[in-house]
């Protein structure tokens, strides 16, 4: 994909949520927005402090929003637009959400020098899961599987 006349507006409009959202006292400095055939159709911000949610940062707001316009679960084609580089969860999600690509204003870095430090978690991702700070423990495997064996013979299930 190609950079358009308008992705500097749209960057623009990120920034000005972020600045706007911050000093309104919603979360921290950071607003992304969902564009879809030129038009935005997901606006979000970070709101972490003030819904009491650790997953409500403005990419996965704006993802959201997105999906609950269009009426879908696939953003396809979609252009995400973000004040700061995603972090591990919102990029997963962008991942997730297919959005076709992502543009960004401050970096990693910057983000870090203010606080918001992702290094922790992207070295985390990076080992295997014995080795990490967070114990994981797998247990009824036996009875978990079932489920997923019922998923796989559902002749309505929709794949995603």
């Amino acid at each position: 994909m190609t950079d358009r006349p308008d992705d500097a507006t749209f960057m623009r409009r990120a920034i000005a949520l972020s600045r706007a959202k911050m000093q309104a006292g919603a979360g921290g400095p950071f607003g992304a927005l969902v564009v879809s055939d030129g038009r935005i159709v997901g606006e979000g911000w970070n709101q972490v402090t003030s819904a009491n949610d650790p997953t409500a940062h403005a990419e996965i707001v704006a993802i959201r929003a997105a999906c609950r316009t269009l009426g879908t679960f696939a953003l396809s084609g979609a252009r995400l637009y973000t004040s700061c580089e995603p972090c591990p969860m919102c990029l997963a999600a962008i991942y997730w959400a297919r959005i076709g690509q992502v543009f960004y204003a401050n970096s990693q870095g910057d983000a870090a020098a203010i606080g918001f430090d992702d290094a922790f978690l992207y070295r985390e991702l990076a080992l295997p899961a014995d080795r990490r700070a967070l114990p994981l423990r797998r247990m009824l495997a036996g009875e978990a599987i079932r489920v997923f064996e019922e998923w796989q013979a559902k002749p309505d299930k929709i794949p995603y």
